[in-house]
């Protein structure tokens, strides 16, 4: 028996248990009339529940809190056609994604972009859905329109400028994939700085260009080598997923001026700190003195 024939059922039994209450004079007096009443009241709250009631709402599956994504998938899978608006299709395109079930969220995030056709995240998620859904990993044709547009919108969208970049440079055009990428090396620290030169790099030498010039100093920088002592080294024995963070402070003060954080694999290196770097914009590295 499905979920909604259980729930008219029960709906008409308690509707006529009522009315057998009610309607007991009535019985008495006039059985043939007082049944066909009762039937057909009982038969109209039948229908008006089916049509605006929620037995998904009693559905042990649906009011149980999901311990497993593919629990939460199918609570919003049963809850989609109620969804009011396109929030309840991201969270489930999302989850599809977690879940690795990447056709669906490919096609999930494509009702999202249908229905909000000039957000860049969303262009950009439903993009990368494409490329995660494809056999080879590539971003098809669809997904570079939805990646051009998503930076049509919004000329400074990482994910969707990182993304773009990756699609040109996958079609054989390293130049215009360099292009694309080295805007971002502007605003990349870390780690994330380290791979994206890498591959801005490698785009270019691919294309038969020099690697992009050094950016200037910026006013209040510092450079700072940082590597570890031999002994200490030697005695703690870190591993490559242990992480150094680099910090400055005023002198006296506990509060940092600038911080970064790189792994332990990277050592020795040298690095840049300036006041993109500081945890609080009302403490700048370049206010300092020493």
């Amino acid at each position: 028996m499905s979920i909604s024939l259980a729930f008219t059922l029960i709906v008409a039994s308690v509707s006529l248990l009522t009315l057998l209450l009610v309607l007991r004079p009535l019985l008495r007096a006039h059985m043939l009339t007082a049944m066909v009443l009762i039937g057909g009241l009982v038969v109209l709250a039948a229908g008006l529940y089916r049509q605006v009631g929620t037995p998904l709402a009693l559905d042990p599956a649906m009011v149980k809190r999901p311990e497993t994504l593919e629990e939460a998938i199918t609570q919003l899978e049963r809850s989609r056609e109620r969804f009011a608006d396109h929030e309840g299709w991201v969270m489930l395109a999302t989850t599809y994604d977690r879940a690795g079930r990447f056709p669906e969220a490919r096609d999930t995030w494509a009702q999202v972009v249908k229905m909000v056709p000039d957000d860049p995240n969303f262009l950009a998620m439903a993009a990368e859905a494409r490329a995660k859904a494809h056999p080879e990993r590539l971003f098809d044709d669809q997904a570079v329109t939805m990646l051009t547009r998503a930076l049509t919108l919004n000329a400074n969208h990482a994910r969707a400028r990182l993304f773009l970049g990756a699609a040109l440079r996958q079609r054989g055009d390293a130049r215009a994939a360099a292009a694309t990428w080295e805007p971002l090396l502007a605003d990349a620290r870390g780690e994330d700085l380290a791979a994206l030169r890498a591959e801005v790099d490698a785009a270019r030498a691919e294309a038969g260009l020099p690697p992009p010039p050094a950016p200037a100093a910026k006013a209040g920088a510092i450079t700072v080598a940082v590597s570890l002592h031999p002994d200490f080294a030697a005695r703690v024995r870190l591993d490559g997923n242990a992480t150094v963070f680099v910090i400055a402070r005023e002198p006296g003060q506990r509060m940092p001026v600038a911080v970064e954080r790189h792994p332990a694999s990277q050592l020795p290196l040298a690095l840049e700190l300036d006041d993109s770097d500081s945890p609080m914009p009302t403490a700048k590295l370049s206010t300092l003195k020493q």
